[in-house]
């Protein structure tokens, strides 16, 4: 166990962020299964600039890698575009 007072402070602020980065990583990993499962066009087409926001602020945060968003953009792209 910490003894130190920072030690202290700096165990519950990862332990804050680890909950909220899987929080985060959940909520993003919902959406894409969402627009893979889904045959509507239209509805991708709303569907995907949220996803692709969340994508990047996730890559922003380093959440995920840019070049993850990246790819999960490109192939969510793909599939929508072949609806």
């Amino acid at each position: 166990m910490a003894n130190h007072k920072s030690s202290l402070k700096r165990i519950r602020q990862t332990e804050e962020h680890r909950v909220r980065n899987r929080y985060q990583h959940v909520t993003m990993r919902n959406a894409l299964k969402k627009i893979r499962s889904t045959k509507d066009k239209a509805d991708a087409d709303a569907q995907m600039p949220v996803l692709f926001s969340m994508l990047d602020k996730l890559a922003k945060n380093s959440i995920i890698h840019k070049n993850k968003a990246a790819n999960l953009k490109s192939k969510v792209h793909k599939y929508v575009a072949s609806l």
